[in-house]
């Protein structure tokens, strides 16, 4: 927007943002070199996955994109990417299987799930009409009280970050104990997904700080305006 001194509290965040970066690069550029001994695709193994649990209705598709995958619980259907979706490696499996707990969340009724799909659109609204709202009451101040509206919206979207939080942190966890389970990686190769698992959940992590972080900023730029 403008420098200001306030702008050294997303300095963490952006840190943090450039070392998960570069963990989820390293970790996901390393396993997919490293073939599952099982020869299952992602695809594959998340068809395994889905049918060990009974959830035969919940299709599995390839999308165009690089780490694109994501489960969309209306239409009930895991998007992979086409890399993770016909690559047999360890890090295309740990990404299906990951997807598939998204699945599984939702057929559970997990109420992180739920709660987030709900706030998809107030977040989404939040994160477009907050930052312009705020940019409209620091330029003018006659209109200040955009600035408090502004940040109400844009808390919205802050808010949808930490409840994605639990919701990719289990889904993890979930695929993890799905592949023990199912017998489709050895020990040594859940290390390996738990590695690739843990550096993507970090961008998460990541872009939630960064998230509180420019509410804050926010919030001490309109109560600067209040004091002067």
């Amino acid at each position: 927007m403008f420098w200001d001194p306030t702008m050294v509290l997303l300095i963490p965040a952006i840190l943090l943002s450039l070392y998960a970066q570069y963990k989820i690069s390293s970790a996901y550029n390393y396993y997919s070199r490293v073939h599952a001994q099982s020869g299952l695709t992602g695809a594959q193994a998340a068809k395994a996955l889905l049918n060990s649990k009974g959830l035969y209705d919940v299709g599995v598709v390839a999308i165009r994109g690089h780490l694109s995958d994501h489960y969309d619980p209306r239409s009930q259907v895991i998007s992979l990417s086409e890399d993770v979706y016909y690559g047999n490696s360890l890090a295309s499996v740990a990404v299906a299987a990951h997807e598939t707990g998204h699945a599984l969340q939702h057929s559970s009724g997990y109420a992180p799930l739920q709660l987030r799909s709900s706030f998809v659109p107030a977040a989404n609204f939040g994160s477009g009409a907050g930052p312009i709202l705020i940019l409209i009451g620091l330029f003018l101040p006659s209109f200040g009280w955009l600035l408090q509206l502004g940040i109400l919206f844009f808390s919205l979207a802050v808010l949808f970050q930490l409840i994605t939080l639990p919701v990719e942190f289990n889904a993890s966890h979930r695929a993890l104990v799905l592949l023990q389970e199912g017998r489709l990686l050895g020990s040594e190769e859940v290390r390996g997904a738990r590695k690739v698992l843990n550096a993507a959940a970090l961008t998460y992590v990541a872009a939630a700080l960064a998230a509180v972080l420019q509410l804050a900023r926010f919030i001490i730029i309109a109560q600067g305006r209040r004091d002067d």
